[in-house]
């Protein structure tokens, strides 16, 4: 019955999201989801919105949400935009303010969803190279361009790039809009947010569902100038005039306004992380630099399909892209628990006897 899509439907290759197994008692170490529960405040704030009221409609602006993200951050109300995860804040994005003659510009290993949004707003692009290490290597976006986007720190290798380096770039490119990813930002990498009141053309994009543990709430946001976020609003009001339900922006608000729980679990997860690159260097992996709550990692004799395959096996999920060809020996292994890295190192040890 394909003859009755559209044109444009035939020409889309969807993006593929990591796996989510139905089966129970897995290590499930493949989508970055946080391991620790969302804040306490969290559930509270939850409850409480389960009252007659749901039959009522959201507020269309999510104000209250905007004024808490907009605190957490030092900046205006007008500066934010909230949308239903950050993969919608991203859309949005694309067709509001990506969308020129000129190619929009992006890492050729990034996050997988970026040529997919060009293809469903027909936005010509050009992905740069990165070098040898893996890094994004910006004197590659000097040129003429529609706009720049990539996460920071990149995925899926998990590199993060140093803040002044994101300024020089804004520096150079004022006459297009760079966005700045920073879905994993909160583990260890400085966050671009500090320049947006200096650079009217930069936008930032969060999520709410790595550092926050609210991957199953769907909120994400995009932080910039207030004319570029009325762009963002515009294009919504389009589209999807409620994005954000009551449940969404009561549990977002409690999450973004309970700093000491998002403090500690964060540093929790930054310290399993340098522990177990560690074991993993000593098992003959090479591991990347990591500023995510993943690391990217590649073992100097096997082969990625073949590990990951029996790391299954053994009820341990794990990421392994089958492209690039460059990519294709290394694990996308999410930060556990303490107890997460430890069943991983030692059915690695097993395997690699």
């Amino acid at each position: 019955m394909s003859q009755f899509w559209s044109d444009i439907v035939h020409k889309l290759t969807p993006y593929v999201p990591g796996e989510q197994p139905k089966l129970v008692n897995l290590t499930k170490l493949n989508t970055n989801e946080n391991p620790y529960p969302p804040s306490p405040k969290v559930l509270e704030a939850l409850k409480a919105e389960a009252a007659e009221t749901l039959r009522l409609y959201p507020d269309p602006n999510s104000d209250k949400l905007k004024n808490a993200i907009a605190e957490y951050h030092g900046l205006n109300a007008n500066q934010v935009f909230v949308g239903n995860g950050s993969d919608e804040v991203l859309a949005h994005v694309f067709q509001a303010l990506l969308k020129h003659d000129k190619p929009l510009l992006f890492p050729e290993i990034t996050y997988s969803f970026y040529p997919v949004y060009c293809g469903l707003y027909q936005i010509d692009f050009e992905a740069i190279a990165l070098n040898a290490q893996f890094e994004i290597e910006l004197s590659g976006y000097l040129k003429p361009n529609g706009g720049i986007i990539f996460p920071n720190p990149n995925a899926p290798t998990g590199i993060p790039l140093a803040l002044d380096n994101v300024e020089k770039l804004l520096k150079a490119n004022t006459q297009s809009v760079v966005v700045v990813d920073e879905a994993y930002v909160d583990f260890g990498t400085e966050s671009a947010v500090s320049l947006i009141n200096q650079y009217p053309n930069l936008v930032v994009v969060h999520t709410l569902s790595k550092s926050r543990s609210l991957a199953g709430l769907r909120v994400g946001y995009a932080l910039g100038h207030c004319a570029l976020i009325e762009a963002l609003i515009r294009v919504k009001d389009s589209f999807n005039s409620y994005p954000i339900d009551r449940f969404a922006e009561a549990g977002a608000i409690a999450a973004m306004q309970d700093v000491d729980y998002f403090e500690d679990t964060k540093q929790k997860v930054i310290k399993t992380r340098e522990h177990l690159i560690i074991e993993m260097q000593k098992l003959d992996f090479d591991v990347l630099p990591s500023g995510a709550n993943f690391i990217f990692a590649k073992h100097r004799n096997r082969l990625g399909v073949e590990l990951s395959q029996a790391l299954r096996e053994r009820g341990i999920i794990v990421r392994q892209f089958k492209s690039p060809v460059r990519i294709s020996d290394y694990l996308r292994i999410t930060v556990g628990t303490d107890a997460q890295s430890k069943t991983l190192i030692d059915s690695l040890s097993e395997l690699l006897k």
